[in-house]
C-alpha cells in the first residue's frame, strides 16, 4: 500500500498535478493590461509587461528576452486592433508556445470586447497610419477597462481552475471599487466638458470621448507622420478661429512640437501619463486616472 502511494505521488509530480499556489505566467503587451491582470490575479499570477510607459507600443522589437517570456507564458493579453502588428505576430509564431496562439484561452485581445471609435469607412494609406479595426488606444476610457476585466477574469479562471474562486472574488471586488472610482472621476472632471484640446497623436481619443472634451486638432499632419513646421503654422492659424485650451501628449512623444505651439499660442502643453508608470504618480490603474484628471483640471484653470 505504501509503495502504491509513493508511486502515485511520483506520477502526479511527473504529469504536473495542479497546484493551487502556482502562479500563472502572464505576458502583457502594455502596462495597463499587466496592471489589470495583477489586480485580478494577485499572488496567483506572475506578470511581465512587454513594453513600458516610455515606449510606443506600435514600435518595439521582438527581442530574445521577450521571446523567452512568450515561450513560458500561460496567457498573453494585448490591446489588439493592430496596435502590436509590427512585432506580436512574429513573437507568437517564434515562441513555439501553442498555449498562447490566437483562438486559444491563452490569448486575449482587449479591444475585441469594447466598442471601438474611429473605425475607417474606407482604407486609404494616403490618410496615414490608420487602423482598419478602429482606434486601438481603448484603455483611456475606464469603462473599457471594466469590460476587459470581466473577460480577463473568465480567462484566468479557465486557465487555472484550481484558483477560479479566487479570480472570481477578486474580479467582483475590482468591479465594485472600479465603478465607484469611475463615478468619482466623472464628478471631478465635470468642468472639462466641452474643453477644446489639441493632441500629438490620435491616442487620447477615448479619454476625450469619455470626458466629453473636444479634439480640435493634431500635431501630426496625418496619423503616424511627424509634425512639420508647415502643419504647426496651419494649426496656429486655425486656433485663431477655434482656440484650444491645452495641447496633450504622452511621455514618449517628442516634446518640441507641443511646446513650440503652446508657447506661441500661450496655452499649456500637458504631458499625461497615458499608462501605468507614465509618471511618478501613476503607479496603478487607479492613480493613472487620478493623475490624468488632476493634470487636465490644472491646465484648464
Amino acid at each position: 500500500m505504501k509503495k502504491s502511494l509513493e508511486l502515485l505521488t511520483m506520477v502526479l509530480l511527473l504529469v504536473g498535478y495542479p497546484n493551487a499556489n502556482a502562479a500563472l505566467n502572464v505576458l502583457a503587451c502594455e502596462p495597463e493590461w499587466g496592471a489589470l491582470t495583477q489586480e485580478l490575479g494577485g499572488e496567483k499570477v506572475s506578470v511581465y509587461s512587454a513594453t513600458n510607459a516610455l515606449q510606443d507600443a506600435h514600435h518595439i522589437e521582438a527581442r530574445p528576452s521577450l521571446l523567452a517570456k512568450a515561450r513560458n507564458a500561460d496567457l498573453v493579453i494585448c490591446t489588439g486592433a493592430e496596435l502590436e502588428i509590427g512585432w506580436l505576430p512574429l513573437l507568437l509564431s517564434q515562441s513555439g508556445n501553442g498555449k498562447i496562439q490566437p483562438g486559444t484561452p491563452g490569448y486575449l485581445e482587449a479591444s475585441n470586447f469594447v466598442t471601438k471609435l474611429e473605425v475607417p469607412k474606407q482604407l486609404d494609406r494616403a490618410q496615414g497610419d490608420i487602423h482598419p479595426a478602429g482606434n486601438p488606444h481603448i484603455h483611456l476610457d475606464p469603462r473599457n477597462i471594466a469590460k476587459v476585466a470581466e473577460v480577463l477574469t473568465e480567462h484566468l479562471s479557465q486557465l487555472d481552475p484550481a484558483n477560479a474562486t479566487t479570480y472570481q472574488a477578486r474580479g467582483k471586488a475590482f468591479q465594485e471599487r472600479w465603478q465607484a472610482a469611475i463615478q468619482r472621476w466623472e464628478q471631478e472632471a465635470a468642468p472639462l466638458k466641452g474643453v477644446p484640446v489639441i493632441t500629438h497623436h490620435k491616442d487620447m481619443t477615448y479619454l476625450i470621448y469619455w470626458l466629453s472634451m473636444r479634439e480640435v486638432g493634431n500635431l501630426e499632419p496625418k496619423p503616424g507622420l511627424p509634425p512639420t513646421a508647415g502643419h504647426l503654422a496651419e494649426l496656429f492659424s486655425d486656433m485663431q478661429r477655434e482656440p484650444a485650451k491645452m495641447i496633450l501628449r504622452t511621455p514618449f512623444q517628442d516634446p518640441r512640437p507641443s511646446e513650440s505651439l503652446a508657447s506661441r499660442a500661450k496655452i499649456p502643453a500637458v504631458v499625461l501619463p497615458y499608462t501605468v508608470g507614465g509618471d511618478d504618480q501613476a503607479k496603478d490603474l487607479y492613480s493613472l486616472f487620478d493623475d490624468t484628471i488632476k493634470r487636465l483640471l490644472q491646465a484648464d484653470k
